[in-house]
């Protein structure tokens, strides 16, 4: 049996040819491709999505090794979505992979052509840029799933799905919820979130050059598989 013809032969055998079908035909965008979004990318095109645009303004840096997937040594330094595009190019060539080297806020959401996609998924960090993404996505036809906070937390089993109303021990969740409140300014539309109530403490102080908290693989690495499982049950189900 040719490469091709083989790639997605395992998962043929539980979807059946129709959904792997219909997974095939959607368009999926992820913004942000750190220790979430890359695993939730990567996950993605191994289940036989094919049409993937990928968005991040960062480069590789050392700090990233220890939980985002294309983080190397090799690949310090790299942009971020170009590192991943290659390597997401290196399990399936005729995928459709859209890398941008950009950062989704106010002066560039337009130009995303939200409307265009069939799922858009949030891994953002910034609460301003999260918060208009919520409100932008929750008003298109597409599905949307977001990302709470993945940093602090050890324990994979605290990891689960919520509507984000229904969020609940996340910070950031929160954060979000109280924006919107005082803006008085809301999504159109339920969504989901994966999170985890787990709230465990930096045990070393954050150095002036560390940007975030502590975090750590198999977490992000589950987030972002949660992300995809959402998608790709979505996707079988239609």
């Amino acid at each position: 049996m040719a490469i091709e013809q083989a790639l997605f032969r395992r998962a043929e055998l539980l979807l059946g040819d129709e959904a792997m079908s219909r997974i095939a035909e959607k368009r999926v965008i992820i913004f942000g491709v750190g220790g979430v979004g890359s695993w939730c990318a990567e996950s993605l095109v191994r289940s036989g999505i094919r049409k993937l645009t990928i968005v991040d303004s960062d480069r590789v840096a050392v700090t990233n090794i220890n939980r985002q997937l294309m983080a190397t040594t090799k690949t310090v330094g790299q942009v971020k979505v170009d590192a991943l595009k290659e390597r997401l190019l290196t399990i399936n060539p005729s995928a459709e992979i859209t890398a941008l080297q950009q950062i989704f806020t106010a002066a560039t959401a337009e130009s995303f052509e939200l409307d265009t996609y069939d799922y858009i998924i949030d891994a953002i960090d910034s609460l301003k840029d999260k918060a208009l993404l919520i409100l932008m996505a929750c008003q298109t036809k597409a599905k949307f799933y977001s990302s709470m906070g993945a940093a602090l937390k050890l324990d994979p089993t605290k990891i689960q799905v919520a509507e984000f109303w229904k969020v609940k021990g996340d910070p950031l969740a929160r954060a979000l919820r109280n924006r919107f409140k005082r803006e008085k300014v809301f999504p159109k539309r339920k969504f989901q979130c994966v999170f985890s109530d787990e709230l465990l403490e930096n045990q070393k102080p954050i150095d002036f050059d560390d940007k975030g908290n502590g975090t750590i693989a198999h977490i992000t690495a589950i987030f972002g598989f949660m992300l995809a499982a959402l998608v790709i049950q979505n996707a079988i189900k239609e």
